[in-house]
């Protein structure tokens, strides 16, 4: 079976590297799972064709800033074949990304909706729906050549990354040190609203690497991250990255 790590660094341009992750079947445990769920089906989904497949990233390929998440959900992205589509999670997102004029619309249903990102991008650190959202060690240190190939080609525009978690912290940074960037020692702390300043290895530009709780239900629901929290730390890496948040993008 082909492996990432012999696969990632190959891919030229992200159409490309999209390409080839949606054909990864590197994971068993991963691929049998969301297969599983493809076949079997949420009751409210059960007339839909699941994508069920690794879900590649979403976005431009000149964006300047990079949002990481955990993995596609099993009943969102694993069924509609695109990063933070079709679930609670890429409700909340894209609707603060739209309040600050970085998408298209406020809704993320289907990939046929017509959503656009304006300088922004979607990506994960594990490309499959894992079982209870909990991808393991090895499936994440197994998909990150995606990760870091993804951050290569972005090099020439990304200036600022948006971790969505403590997982996609902590899996993000060996990502960033990978690609190019100088990680502190020691590694600093996931939180939300923490800001790092990441510089080059060699000749090129610095990234800013933020903090923000990952917009699950679990954190939206009960108000631990609430919109304003959200549009507060996009705002501030759309800023890193060059950007100006209060101004409108038209579609």
């Amino acid at each position: 079976m082909t492996e990432p790590r012999e696969v990632a660094p190959q891919a030229r341009d992200l159409a490309g590297l999209d390409a080839a992750v949606s054909h990864c079947y590197a994971c068993p445990r991963l691929v049998e799972w969301r297969e599983e769920v493809g076949r079997v089906r949420r009751r409210s989904f059960a007339d839909q064709a699941y994508w069920a497949r690794a879900v590649p990233g979403f976005g431009p390929a000149d964006a300047s800033l990079l949002l990481v998440g955990l993995a596609p959900a099993a009943h969102g992205g694993n069924r509609t074949g695109r990063m933070f589509t079709g679930d609670r999670s890429g409700d909340v997102l894209v609707a603060a990304l739209h309040e600050l004029g970085l998408a298209s619309q406020p809704t993320s249903t289907s990939s046929d909706d017509g959503l656009r990102l304006h300088g922004v991008r979607f990506t994960a650190p594990v490309h499959c729906a894992p079982p209870d959202n909990k991808p393991t060690t090895a499936e994440r240190d197994t998909c990150r050549p995606w990760l870091v190939r993804e951050l290569d080609l972005l090099r020439p525009t990304v200036r600022a990354v948006v971790a969505l978690g403590a997982f996609g912290w902590q899996a993000v940074l060996p990502v960033l040190a990978g690609a190019g960037w100088t990680v502190p020692r020691p590694r600093p702390a996931f939180g939300h609203g923490a800001r790092v300043l990441l510089e080059p290895v060699a000749d090129g530009p610095a990234l800013t690497l933020f903090g923000c709780y990952h917009v699950s239900q679990q954190n939206t629901f009960t108000g631990r991250l609430t919109p304003a929290m959200l549009r507060d730390v996009l705002a501030e890496a759309w800023q890193a990255a060059g950007g100006e948040p209060t101004r409108r993008h038209q579609g």
